[in-house]
């Protein structure tokens, strides 16, 4: 019998479903399968996501003097009666952190095994396949899964290789304030076949002044806020278009400015990373692969 899973982050639903295991309960953001959208939530944000991005993140300052952004349904997660619990330590703004679901489990006495996510890299997204494979006693699908996506990515590093263009590239988690995507996005951005060069792979998403990006004049620049898909892009591009210099940029005068989903794709660790990377090797080198599908990518100034 397949042990009781509460996933506490969208990629790690992701994972688990990949690895055959339907999940007893989730978070209020895991949306991927869309059959697990019809799992109970034992996660409840203080955040309005459907705000802009200056005022998500004006919400998130405040939360964080408040308890924090997200707040554990300890009923539902009684409720639940997991065997057990994934969470993650890399970003207390993307999901509930380990110490909170720490305590929650001690609080209600659970007797479940807590697995936590913390990736800086693909090496890490891959490694945590891998562990919670083993968690969940599905360690050969894991196995067989992790080949899978490594051969999908030697594929497109192989292809960008190929290439004599490298192109520059930022990557932006973040609108208002802009902030340069880190963690496993620099790394991608390489495979794909670019330079990234506002962060180093594993560094972590930081926020920057305008100026440096700007000063940077990348070739190619991609929007791809946390959580936001291509619509509530377009709801916020301003964010970037009204700002001094933007329409000097060589990405905006050479057509290369992109709108990626940043909801599904960027910020999200798990098997999809490799549709991320798949995505932004189309974008920088659109001659040696295919379009990106509508919903994962377009170009910024023709979104909306």
């Amino acid at each position: 019998m397949p042990p009781r899973v509460v996933s506490l982050l969208p990629s790690a639903t992701e994972i688990v479903a990949a690895l055959g295991v339907e999940p007893v309960a989730t978070s209020h953001e895991c949306d991927y399968p869309p059959r697990v959208r019809d799992a109970p939530s034992v996660v409840k944000s203080r955040i309005d996501a459907s705000a802009s991005s200056a005022e998500i993140d004006a919400q998130v300052q405040e939360s964080a003097s408040e308890g924090g952004v997200y707040r554990i349904d300890r009923e539902a997660l009684a409720a639940a009666a997991p065997d057990v619990v994934i969470s993650q330590g890399i970003c207390e703004v993307c999901a509930v952190d380990t110490v909170a679901v720490e305590s929650a489990i001690e609080e209600l006495g659970l007797n479940c095994e807590l697995v936590t996510t913390d990736p800086h890299s693909v090496g890490d997204i891959l490694r945590d396949i891998e562990s919670i494979g083993d968690a969940l006693g599905r360690r050969e699908r894991a196995a067989e899964l992790v080949d899978e996506l490594r051969a999908r990515i030697d594929r497109v590093a192989t292809t960008a290789a190929e290439s004599p263009i490298e192109p520059s590239v930022a990557v932006l988690d973040w609108l208002d304030p802009p902030m340069v995507a880190g963690h496993w996005v620099p790394e991608l951005v390489e495979l794909a076949g670019g330079e990234y060069g506002l962060a180093d792979p594993g560094d972590a998403s930081t926020p920057r002044e305008w100026v440096e990006i700007r000063d940077d004049d990348p070739d190619i620049l991609v929007a791809a806020p946390c959580g936001f898909e291509l619509d509530q892009i377009a709801e916020n591009r301003s964010d970037l278009t009204v700002r001094e210099g933007w329409s000097s940029l060589r990405a905006v005068r050479m057509n290369r400015a992109y709108a990626m989903d940043g909801h599904h794709l960027t910020n999200r660790p798990g098997p999809r990373v490799v549709e991320t990377l798949e995505t932004l090797a189309a974008l920088l080198q659109p001659e040696h692969f295919d379009v990106p599908e509508p919903w994962m990518a377009t170009s910024l100034p023709e979104l909306g």
